[in-house]
């Protein structure tokens, strides 16, 4: 399966609103808003959006963000969205999106990647253990 990646494209919209809705299940992002955060997103250099595209169609998404963070002294590369379409999963694609996002990372200087996950996402847990990432601490968050 030749599966290439590259930045995110506003025609590419419609199919990341797709994973955020159905794999994710984060219904807040919308055809309303998911422009607007892309678009926001894209003047910022600290925001990355890389797309898995197989014959012309997305078909997986890694978001992040740079953030600084004392005692890191280049701060951390923050995944907050991760997808692949189900029946593209177990096929390489999140794994290649992960490379993907590691060599960005390393070439701006950063060591330290972190994520986030459902409680509920038991599959994605074991995918990110699988991938080196080890479960250490909580997020707790609150909507004010």
């Amino acid at each position: 399966m030749e599966v290439s990646i590259r930045n995110i494209e506003k025609k590419d919209y419609p199919d990341i609103l797709d994973l955020w809705n159905t794999e994710i299940g984060n219904t807040m992002v919308n055809s309303n808003n998911i422009e607007g955060y892309y678009e926001e997103m894209a003047v910022d250099k600290r925001y990355q959006t890389f797309v898995a595209i197989y014959g012309n169609r997305v078909v997986g998404f890694i978001t992040s963000v740079n953030s600084l963070a004392v005692g890191l002294e280049n701060g951390f590369v923050h995944i907050t969205g991760l997808a692949v379409k189900e029946k593209f999963q177990g096929q390489g694609i999140g794994k290649k999106l992960f490379l993907y996002l590691e060599e960005y990372a390393n070439k701006i200087g950063v060591h330290s990647l972190i994520l986030n996950s459902g409680i509920q996402r038991k599959k994605a847990h074991k995918f990110y253990e699988k991938n080196g990432y080890s479960k250490d601490s909580f997020c707790f968050d609150k909507i004010i």
